[in-house]
């Protein structure tokens, strides 16, 4: 074949050397005349035969090969506009990657300057791009932005916990607490609009995944594509991060150079391996208990024949008392009742505690209470949940002197912790009869709760002439503070319908949600009102022997709270005899329901053996 031949069989294309496919002119262009070719005569086609099997690939391939073809057609067409799409894809895939590497864990710390800083892994990484082959490079490019994103999901779970628990997410622990957060989202927004969210959550994490991964790979490409240039910007990017690092230089007090996702890297390693590590010391220190072999004879003399009930409140912390914003409203209340308390014959001290927990998981604050162990997560939780170390309950129950019961509202299933905390019977949502709306994540209005603890309970006297000891759980306070309860005639309460009107007026839980100051105002409302449900029930229908220890399980999310508030919740002991107060005068606690702001500080975990100490308890320590 000649030079000129073999040209025009090039021109020509595949068709021209027997494919069966000639040219495809261009839409709206004509065909060259020419003779009209010979056609075959189309062969006898076999009903029964299967069909010609697809070639391989093509089903999957097809769409990406029209897409490239458009593709190509449209770069020719427009080449100016394809040189500004790309330099900008190239610059957002740039800024998207950087801002994953620079980006904070905590809200508090978000703001310009975190993001106008130079990351090192962005240096280190070019600088490994460059020197790979194309197929390692693309492999590890997607790699690592697959990591990417895992590292940016882990600093927006860190951002919610801090925001809300007061406390990095946990890699190892905290994963179940998710589920805890969509329940929680179902009774204050729905069901739709949850299912709507998680959904929506979800298509944003796969889309972080793939957005990052080919980001990363872009710039790959770019890099391999500019050799020298990139080269001499990774060099001098290197330079300066390292010039910059060494200087300690600065934009608005944040440093120039970053490896925050390197430290990031390291902290997430540090924190799994601490949690391997608590779990296995804090078995040992379980098995320890001061009072874990003291005979029941010596627990709690001197509340023999006492009607003891512990109560908590939840979200009840120390910026209900002490908020520019929330206190006026709480402190008015708690002296109110005070005074009405007073008139009544009871009288009150009160000090602060330090919670295990922060914003919510409010079982680490019952359990670090009633344990005397610092439970500050789910793995301690778990451990001592399983042990025998004594409960502060289970003290009452361990004498022989006490019937122990429950009232728990917000449990809505199983709960085997009763047996830990030593309680012979429990009431939970679905025992106490109500008939009325949920208060968004609160089953019942704690009037209610309260009033159904004196019909089933307080006003029923144990059998074979035993004392009571009582432990209840209210839930009114519960986030998100929307709709709150009123108070209503305590003979009116029936089987709770009458809640109906009350539900159905309160406010959106969404709008409140959204809206910071109205969250705190709502807040400091909600523990109001459960503050005088529980004071008006004790007024009404409390003996002689009653004794009321009342607490707060954990502070109010960081929005409400403050992101710099304490963990210090507010503890009372109201009585009638005036012995129960006497014993606990050296704890220099105030008077009253509102504890004074310099008040004594302890631990949550301390109060246990005080308790048990300052009532007649013996120490017969269990050494493990």
């Amino acid at each position: 074949m000649t030079k000129a031949e073999v040209t025009e069989a090039e021109a020509a294309g595949p068709g021209a050397h027997g494919s069966g496919v000639g040219p495809v002119p261009e839409p709206g262009l004509a065909s060259e005349p020419g003779p009209a070719p010979a056609v075959a005569p189309a062969p006898e086609v076999d009903p029964a035969a299967p069909a010609p099997a697809e070639p391989a690939g093509r089903s999957v391939r097809w769409p990406w090969k029209v897409w490239s073809a458009w593709a190509g057609r449209w770069r020719e067409r427009h080449p100016a506009g394809a040189r500004a799409l790309s330099v900008t894809v190239t610059v957002l895939a740039a800024v998207l990657v950087v801002a994953a590497l620079v980006m904070p864990n905590s809200v508090v710390h978000l703001g310009p300057a975190k993001f106008l800083r130079i990351p090192g892994e962005a240096v280190v990484g070019a600088a490994v791009m460059l020197a790979l082959p194309r197929r390692p490079r693309v492999v590890l490019a997607a790699v690592s932005g697959v990591a990417l994103g895992a590292m940016t999901l882990l600093n927006a779970l860190d951002m919610g916990f801090n925001q809300y628990l007061g406390r990095s997410f946990n890699l190892v622990l905290d994963w179940s607490l998710l589920t805890d957060a969509e329940s929680y989202l179902e009774d204050s927004l729905g069901r739709t609009t949850t299912l709507a969210a998680v959904a929506g959550v979800i298509a944003l994490v796969l889309l972080l995944f793939v957005v990052l991964a080919l980001s990363t790979v872009r710039l790959s490409n770019v890099l391999a594509r500019h050799t020298g240039t990139a080269t001499r910007g990774t060099l001098i990017a290197g330079v300066v991060w390292i010039t910059c690092s060494s200087l300690g230089l600065q934009v608005s007090g944040v440093p120039l150079a970053s490896e925050r996702t390197a430290t990031a890297l390291k902290v997430q390693a540090r924190r799994v391996s601490d949690t391997l590590r608590d779990e296995a010391e804090f078995r040992k220190v379980a098995r320890v208990d001061a009072f874990g072999n003291t005979p029941g004879s010596q627990l709690v003399p001197d509340l023999r024949g006492k009607d003891m009930i512990f109560t908590f409140i939840e979200s009840y912390g120390r910026s209900a008392i002490e908020d520019p914003i929330m206190a006026p409203g709480v402190d008015r209340t708690l002296d109110v009742r005070t005074k009405a308390l007073a008139a009544a014959g009871f009288h009150a001290k009160s000090g602060w505690l330090t919670s295990a927990t922060y914003g919510g998981s409010s079982w680490l604050g019952h359990s670090t209470t009633m344990s005397g162990l610092w439970i500050s997560n789910q793995q301690r939780y778990r451990t001592v949940m399983a042990s025998d170390h004594m409960s502060l309950t289970e003290a009452f129950e361990r004498t022989g002197a006490f019937d122990t019961v429950g009232v728990m509202p917000g449990v809505q299933k199983g709960w085997p912790e009763q047996k830990w905390y030593g309680l012979g019977k429990v009431y939970n949502a679905f025992q106490l009869g109500y008939k009325g709306p949920k208060f968004s994540w609160s089953t019942m209005p704690d009037q209610y709760a309260l009033q159904q603890y004196q019909e089933r309970v307080h006003s029923k006297r144990p059998a074979g002439g035993k004392s009571r000891m009582s432990l209840l759980i209210l839930t009114s306070s519960h986030q998100p503070w929307a709709p709150i309860p009123k108070m209503v005639g305590w003979d009116r309460l029936g089987d709770g319908s009458v809640f109906k009107g009350i539900e159905a007026a309160g406010n959106d839980p969404a709008d409140v949600i959204a809206d910071t100051t109205k969250s705190r105002e709502e807040y400091g409302k909600s523990v109001q009102y459960s503050v005088t449900a529980l004071t008006e029930w004790l007024e009404r229908y409390g003996t002689e022997d009653t004794v009321l220890v009342f607490l707060g399980d954990h502070q109010p999310i960081a929005r409400v709270s403050g992101n710099h508030a304490s963990r210090d919740v507010p503890v009372s002991i109201v009585a009638k005899d005036p012995r129960v107060l006497d014993k606990v005068a050296d704890w220099h606690w105030t008077d009253g329901l509102r504890p004074a702001h310099d008040a004594p500080v302890w631990k949550m975990s301390s109060f246990r053996d005080r308790f048990l100490t300052a009532y007649g308890s013996t120490p017969h320590p269990r050494k493990g």
